[in-house]
């Protein structure tokens, strides 16, 4: 898998990057999309910023599998991944966290329910389908308007995967 982007404090806050050399959390996440190219975005009503599918990979669970149960869970979706695009590295030395992402993309198949953990459903998780270029301008309104600290990296990082996306499928169509 190759490398897509390492988001540090710099990217943020100026300065020289500094690297953490231990993963804290590894994490699978990408794009959902529809027959219709729609992006299933994530919106948190709480917070009113947007992010895509995804969360963290269970001990001994494959990188893909966790990927569509993250789907599966926050959806209701039932997906296959139809494309890998990489990993991000999201260096918050604030915190000495550092989180490594499996990225990829996926398409929905079957709709089932959701299954929201319960910080999920305290922040008014919702799906909210959308097309590409529209989920884009969602990310970087998010961007715009978030103040708190690591949702800065969780919206930089999400916006990556969506270019990345936005790459593949500009090479696809």
């Amino acid at each position: 898998m190759r490398l897509i982007k390492r988001i540090t404090d710099s990217d943020f806050m100026g300065g020289a990057p500094v690297w953490i050399d231990k993963v804290s959390r590894y994490g699978s996440r990408g794009v959902l999309v529809d027959g219709e190219m729609n992006v299933a975005m994530m919106y948190m009503a709480k917070t009113k910023l947007y992010k895509l599918p995804g969360g963290g990979v269970d001990e001994g669970e494959d990188r893909q599998a966790a990927f569509l149960r993250e789907i599966k869970e926050e959806t209701g979706y039932e997906a296959e991944i139809v494309h890998e695009l990489g990993y991000i590295e999201e260096h918050k030395n604030r915190n000495q966290f550092m989180q490594y992402s499996y990225c990829f993309i996926a398409k929905a198949c079957k709709k089932g329910v959701t299954m929201l953990s319960e910080n999920e459903a305290r922040l008014g998780m919702e799906t909210r389908w959308m097309p590409l270029d529209q989920a884009l301008e969602a990310m970087n309104n998010s961007a715009r308007n978030c103040e708190e600290y690591s949702a800065k990296f969780m919206i930089l990082r999400d916006k990556t995967i969506l270019e990345k996306a936005m790459e593949f499928f500009s090479t696809k169509l």
